[in-house]
This record gives structure tokens, C-alpha cells and sequence, in this order.
């Protein structure tokens, strides 16, 4: 009897032993086994995830938090350049184990990517030039003959592409910029959301924000990782929730001028 149950033992053993092989390491244990985490961020986004282009030196809310991150996984903070336009990819393929650069949530990135809770949330603004004759408010984005700026990969380009019936839309896509094609005249108003507006307002005297009479599309922001991985999710939320109650998210979000897109719980 005993020789007939050997065959499968070893069976269910080899059965045992090959799914164990086959299941992927969490991300936490491969941060906490390496010591090191590694963060996309965008460092073109202003308030958010910055490179300064002089000195090289990264700044803003998310550099901020990326750091308390790592320090309370206690694993040193390895940021990896992204951008959102290939974002997904970035994390697909195991080129850093989170996003942390205010990423909204799309219905199209949720079916690639999961996101933790919302910590920010924002709406879409239009930025023209002061002395712009085409744009003086929100209902002249859409007219025969305006062209509307958007920035490749950003959840601006979607929204504005089936918003727009008689405007033109443009996507700019790098090395070329929203603020270059304005200033250059060849659209009359790009889109952005609060943080990227602040960029100008605070150092272009001849920019000038128009803001939807009305909640146009308000959308959260949170951080992202691939699917497939419910544990690392759980701990990258969990930051959140600490940093929502502990204050350091206030905190951060008032260093860089962004106290009034924060979200709390």
C-alpha cells in the first residue's frame, strides 16, 4: 500500500514545488532583499517631480514623499526618469516598483495598472498668452479655427480629443513643449491641471489661466503599480493612509503651493 501512495506523493510534491517556482517574488520582498526601492517619477512636472536643468537637482511633493517612503521601508530611494507616456510600459516591465508623479486614474490605465487610494485630485485648466485675442474664456477653447495644446500620454489628450467638436486638437509629444508651441503661436491654449498651471503662473508673466466656469473634470491622483501583486499594492496604500493621518502629506503638499488639491482620506 505504502509503494502504491509513492507515485503520488511525488507527484504532489513535484506539483507543489513547481507552482512554488512559478510564482512571483512580491516586489516588498524584492525591495526589502535589495534594499532599495525604486520610484518613476516625470521630472518635468513642476510641483510634483522636478529636475532642475542647471544643477540637476530633483524637487517637489512627490521627490518629498518618494524619500519618507523609503524611509519607512527602510531601504534606500533609487528615482528612475518616466514620463506619461510610457508610464505603463515602465512598470510592466520592472523598471521601478512604483509611480509616484500625482498619476491620475483613467478608466485605461486602470485596465494596465493598479492604483493606490487618491491623495490629490484635480481639475483641467487652460493656459493662453496675456495678450491672446482668440482665448479670453473657457467657451472659446472650442471654435472653428483655435488650436488646443496637449501633452502626449497625459489624460488631457483623451478628455479634450471627444470634448473638442470644432477646435483643433494638437498633441505635442517631447522634445517640443506645450509652452513652446504657445509662445511660438502655433496653438492658442494648451491643457494642464493645477500643479503643471502653477509652473507658469509663478514664472511666465505672460501666461494667463482660464479656469472651467464649472467642475469640468475633476480627476484623482494617486500611485501606481503593475497588477498581479495584491501585497505590494497593500503597502504602498498603506503609506497613504499614513501620510494622510500623520500629516506629513499636508505638510508636502504646502512646501511645493499645492495645499489646494490635497486630498485627506
Amino acid at each position: 500500500m505504502t509503494r502504491r501512495l509513492l507515485p503520488v506523493i511525488w507527484a504532489l510534491f513535484t506539483c507543489t514545488a513547481a507552482t512554488a517556482a512559478d510564482t512571483p517574488a512580491s516586489i516588498g520582498d524584492r525591495v526589502r532583499g535589495s534594499g532599495e526601492l525604486r520610484v518613476c517619477i516625470w521630472p518635468d512636472y513642476y510641483g510634483i517631480s522636478q529636475r532642475n536643468a542647471r544643477t540637476g537637482q530633483l524637487s517637489g511633493m512627490d521627490i518629498d514623499l518618494s524619500a519618507a517612503f523609503a524611509a519607512d521601508l527602510g531601504v534606500k530611494l533609487r528615482h528612475v526618469d518616466s514620463s506619461f507616456a510610457t508610464l505603463v510600459d515602465d512598470l510592466l516591465q520592472h523598471r521601478c516598483d512604483v509611480a509616484m508623479f500625482a498619476v491620475g486614474v483613467t478608466a485605461q490605465r486602470q485596465r494596465q495598472l493598479r492604483f493606490s487610494r487618491a491623495y490629490l485630485e484635480s481639475d483641467i485648466y487652460a493656459v493662453t498668452t496675456r495678450s491672446s485675442r482668440v482665448v479670453q474664456q473657457w467657451q472659446d477653447l472650442d471654435k472653428p479655427g483655435v488650436r488646443i495644446a496637449v501633452q502626449a500620454g497625459t489624460f488631457m489628450e483623451p478628455v479634450m480629443a471627444a470634448e473638442l467638436k470644432r477646435a483643433t486638437l494638437v498633441v505635442v509629444r517631447p522634445p517640443d513643449t506645450r509652452e513652446r508651441e504657445l509662445e511660438a503661436g502655433r496653438v492658442d491654449a494648451f491643457m494642464t491641471d493645477y500643479p503643471y498651471s502653477r509652473r507658469l503662473l509663478d514664472n511666465a508673466d505672460w501666461a494667463r489661466l482660464v479656469a472651467p466656469p464649472a467642475p469640468f473634470n475633476v480627476l484623482p491622483y494617486a500611485y501606481a503599480v503593475r497588477p498581479g501583486d495584491n501585497a505590494w499594492l497593500r503597502t504602498v496604500d498603506d503609506f497613504v493612509v499614513r501620510i494622510q493621518r500623520d500629516g506629513r502629506l499636508k505638510a508636502a503638499a504646502a512646501r511645493h503651493g499645492l495645499s489646494a488639491i490635497v486630498r485627506t482620506r
